[in-house]
């Protein structure tokens, strides 16, 4: 299963739905606070059920929605190729669109609701039939489901839910009176549709930023937690370990017998009371057996202890490793990387060989990477397709950048978006935009001017100039002394007024 889109509605800021779309490399930019980490952090909160990185609290619940009293946090996931069939009771195989468990586009949408923050409701969103004669079939035993079949509707075996459904289903199939609602996973009679279907989902991992240094940190101080989770998901592992779970619980049933039969003799009553209590193969949790599993320097010193650069460097190559491993395996597990901020405490040349590894690893099948970044130079390593701005303008809005506001595409314009001001080259990129439209002497009028000395052949010569044009020989000429340097807040007044001369002049 692949994650398609993101839905978040009363989650912090976020408090009218906001749909986020997903794909295999996503790079989220805005100014502080604006909410990047909030989509990582809800995904942790949806995907680990509350045992993750993220713990949800009522903090979390919208302030402005609270006082509403509204305070249902909702958190929605959108997934796309989905697994081809799935046993969702213990009848017999079917599939989601059997079941009519699909959104009318084919993707299966789960819904998770936290009332209070508390304890979390799971639903499906679907495309499922209303008609009152064969609505709510999953919600049905057997024995209600055989009440519902007439002598018109054609059933192969009454002994399997599914094949009873599928043949009420059929018998309406020209009134089913499909709607788009919620069914609560909890109230199906097929409890185990919701086990089954999170065996086929993403594992996900959230790298946060270096908030904290205490020894509770893992995913972020030590990737090798994630490895083991990956690792033991693979299915010829896991085989092999049912089989040894079994070897161990056959041996103790064993042992446990010949102990009882031997108390037997001795005192049959005592033997009579004691029953042997053995866990099932299937209850065993094998990562607790590697949790212990570490990258620890000459000292033993582990990576939660050592220095933010440090940290960061062993996770670099740690997804330096991964691109090349996922790209050589077969039948590797679906995994989605979260990582905050990625470029903290590394040099540029780390940070471009870290967005190089990300960008390798979307490449590969079953890899989804989701990006917060308040780096330009990140950016600029970035192609369009991968970059998701956000902004509060009239309201929260999570848009997919390909062009900006300017009539072509400019990295550096997602940038001023993004983080509310620019540079030297953002300010050229724009001067020689208006220039080559040839606009540049309507774009002088009526601006005020200042006092520029330019040098010529040995000779001062005093002109006025505007600021952006003055601007453009400071930056293009450095070795003038015989001028002031422009401030930054000349610079992006400068910027401002290009950006609102192309938007009403030439956009």
């Amino acid at each position: 299963m692949k994650l398609k889109k993101v839905k978040l509605e009363n989650f912090r800021s976020y408090k009218n739905e906001i749909v986020v779309d997903i794909n295999d490399l996503n790079v989220f930019v805005g100014k502080n606070d604006i909410g990047k980490s909030t989509i990582l952090e809800a995904l942790d909160i949806f995907f680990n059920e509350n045992k993750g990185t993220i713990k949800i609290d009522k903090d979390d619940i919208n302030k402005e929605a609270k006082n509403e009293g509204n305070n249902e946090i909702k958190i929605s996931v959108v997934f796309e190729e989905l697994p081809s069939s799935l046993t969702i009771d213990a009848t017999n195989p079917t599939t989601l669109q059997e079941e009519y468990l699909l959104l009318s586009d084919g993707t299966l949408e789960i819904v998770k609701k936290y009332t209070n923050a508390g304890k979390e409701k799971v639903f499906i969103k679907a495309n499922h039939p209303t008609n009152p004669d064969c609505a709510e079939l999953l919600l049905k035993k057997n024995a209600d489901l055989k009440k519902l079949l007439t002598a018109e509707i054609e059933c192969e075996d009454k002994t399997k839910n599914a094949v009873i459904r599928k043949s009420i289903w059929n018998h309406y199939s020209n009134d089913l009176q499909l709607n788009e609602i919620e069914i609560e996973v909890a109230k199906l009679d097929a409890k185990n549709t919701w086990e089954q279907l999170k065996n086929y989902m993403p594992l996900y991992t959230l790298f946060q930023s270096d908030r904290k240094n205490s020894d509770g940190d893992s995913e972020i101080q030590n990737p090798m937690k994630i490895a083991v989770q990956e690792i033991l998901k693979n299915d010829d592992l896991k085989r092999k370990l049912d089989d040894v779970a079994e070897e161990v619980e056959r041996k103790l049933n064993e042992v446990s017998r010949k102990t009882l039969d031997k108390l037997n003799e001795m005192n049959p009553d005592i033997a009579d009371s004691l029953t042997p209590i053995i866990p099932s193969p299937e209850s065993l949790k094998w990562q607790d057996v590697f949790k212990n599993v570490s990258i620890t320097g000459d000292e033993d010193i582990p990576i939660n202890k050592r220095g933010s650069g440090v940290k960061r460097l062993v996770l670099l190559n740690f997804f330096r490793a991964e691109a090349e491993r996922r790209q050589s395996e077969q039948n590797i597990p679906s995994i989605i990387y979260a990582i905050e901020e990625p470029e903290t405490s590394q040099h540029p040349n780390h940070q471009r060989k870290l967005i190089e590894a990300f960008i390798e690893l979307s490449n590969n099948e079953k890899t989804q990477i989701l990006l917060t970044t308040h780096s330009p130079s990140i950016v600029k390593l970035l192609d369009f397709p991968h970059l998701k701005l956000i902004k509060n303008d009239n309201g929260k809005e999570i848009v997919n950048v390909e062009q900006g506001d300017l009539p072509y595409p400019s990295l550096n314009e997602v940038n001023y978006l993004a983080f509310g001001e620019s540079n030297d080259e953002y300010h050229n990129e724009l001067y020689g935009f208006i220039e080559s439209e040839q606009v540049l002497n309507d774009y002088k009028q009526g601006k005020q001017t200042k006092l520029y000395k330019r040098i010529f052949r040995g000779d001062i010569r005093e002109q006025q100039i505007i600021l952006s044009e003055y601007i453009r020989h400071q930056i293009h000429h450095p070795e003038n002394t015989e001028n002031d340097r422009f401030t930054n807040d000349e610079l992006q007044e400068s910027i401002g007024d290009m950006r609102d001369f192309i938007d009403q002049h030439i956009n």
